[in-house]
């Protein structure tokens, strides 16, 4: 049997009672709220070494154009990690388990097959042992993904509901950080020196994650009895086959590990359960419809490269992280079901910032002006919709349910991002960022009603009881 976070909200002595502003800033001081920014970071490094960083070093090492582009699908990994998500969740690890409990356990010895990883890609030659790099790449690929599926379970369970958008704020900071090391920062180092001791500093950089996995404390947990009920009736189940032996054992552990989260999902949530799969899928759906297309659009509309690195790029960093951090306080201060409807309608409404900037042309202060509407939106929409998916999830199934929550977010919008060229050639791109508002209004509606029929606020995680103090 798995076990559920035995934490409230630290609102739970007076349900009704909203934080006051000081106490929804005060969320960012919380240890474990400082920690994730650390595990942030671990989790965003080896992000670009297996993808834009390693692409570089490829090619720099005078790799075919044919070999880096099958050597991109190392990132596959991050897109399939459903797959093991139940392992995480349900197979304990000899020593570290004991030792560390479920969730870090898990994180330190993905991190470990991460280091080594980057340490065997910093060490080997792709032009002599191109075949070993590419092992290498993989092992590191399936370790960040793994550390992800671990990390995220970690995030939900070790925090109330309220703190749950400053998590995701504290881990997006530490991710992005992460993105600037593993893009910029590497390829300083490898102009400077080359690309084995690049990839060499980016292994020991993993060892921030480490320290933390090892200073942090395991979530609390205690057994839920809606849980525990369902597994039992798998037990039961089994009891009336003619299964033995390691029959037994293996259908036991799939029904437990990969039908239960399913079952308990629809279980719980029943019909709207099929609206709140289509409300995850079509969230995001418009800033990733016009994502694609931003660059492309700035240098036809006539911004130099410069402008769109300072502007677009580093400028639209620190804005996203704005975002972000003001949107775990809103979360904090408002809850999770007001700032869904308000992120749902900020995002088409700042897509319409670019179709104003295409009729206004290369203007700087129009740029600046589109970037700070858009990248704040954004980050409001990552903490919030994170803090979301997490009051989804039951805390024995947590990384399977949060993996399955997570691929259905990114993958329509990347299907549709496919058909972005050919709409913005056909139609232009005032009229494009139009469409790519419009592309948003399914999930105002549907978040509209979300909130009114299953309040997200409302939800009750089986296995919640009173925070120890501890968690508090």
């Amino acid at each position: 049997m798995l076990a559920t976070v035995t934490e409230l909200p630290s609102t739970a002595e007076d349900p009704n009672r909203r934080p006051s502003w000081r106490e929804a800033i005060a969320v960012y001081g919380h240890p474990r709220v400082v920690g994730m920014a650390f595990l942030g970071f671990a989790a965003g490094l080896p992000l670009l070494l297996v993808g834009g960083t390693f692409g570089a070093l490829l090619r720099d090492m005078g790799i075919t154009l044919a070999a880096i582009g099958f050597l991109s699908w190392v990132g596959i990994a991050h897109s399939i990690k459903v797959l093991w998500a139940p392992i995480v969740d349900r197979l304990p690890l000899p020593v570290l388990t004991p030792l560390l409990g479920r969730r870090r356990s898990w994180i330190l010895l993905a991190q470990v097959v991460i280091t080594i990883g980057l340490l065997g890609m910093a060490f080997t030659d792709p032009r002599t042992a191109l075949g070993l790099v590419a092992v290498w790449a993989i092992l590191t690929a399936f370790g960040s993904a793994t550390q992800d599926v671990a990390v995220d379970a970690y995030r939900i369970e070790a925090v109330s509901r309220d703190r749950q958008g400053a998590m995701a704020a504290t881990y997006v900071f530490g991710y992005r950080v992460a993105i600037l090391a593993a893009g910029a920062g590497a390829l300083h180092i490898a102009s400077a020196v080359d690309w084995s001791t690049a990839y060499a500093v980016m292994a020991v950089l993993m060892g921030i994650g480490m320290a933390t996995t090892l200073i942090i404390r395991e979530p609390e947990v205690t057994i839920d009895r809606s849980t525990e009920a369902m597994e039992e009736r798998v037990v039961t189940y089994l009891d009336r086959t003619q299964h033995q032996g390691l029959r037994r054992q293996a259908t036991a552990w799939f029904i437990g590990a990969v039908v239960c989260p399913f079952a308990d999902f629809f279980t719980r949530f029943g019909p709207a359960a099929l609206l709140i799969l289509l409300f995850i899928s079509v969230f995001r759906l418009s800033d990733i419809f016009m994502g694609v297309m931003a660059n492309p659009f700035y240098l036809d509309l006539g911004f130099s490269k410069a402008e769109i690195a300072n502007i677009a790029a580093a400028f639209g960093l620190a804005m996203t992280l704005t975002g972000a951090a003001i949107g775990g306080v809103l979360v904090a201060r408002f809850g999770i079901a007001r700032m869904l409807i308000t992120a749902a309608f900020l995002a088409p409404l700042t897509n319409l910032t670019f179709s104003w900037l295409a009729l206004l042309g290369p203007e700087t202060y129009g740029l600046v002006a589109a970037i700070v509407a858009d990248n704040i939106s954004g980050g409001i929409a990552i903490a919030v919709f994170i803090a979301y998916l997490s009051s989804l999830t039951n805390s024995a199934y947590t990384a399977t349910q949060y993996a399955l929550f997570s691929s259905i977010m990114t993958l329509p919008g990347q299907f549709a991002a496919g058909f972005t060229g050919v709409l913005a050639e056909s139609i232009g791109f005032f009229w494009f960022f139009i469409t790519a508002a419009a592309v948003g209004l399914p999930a105002i509606l549907l978040a509209i009603y979300l909130a009114r029929h299953v309040n997200p606020d409302e939800i009750t995680r089986p296995g919640r009881q009173q925070p120890t103090p501890t968690q508090k």
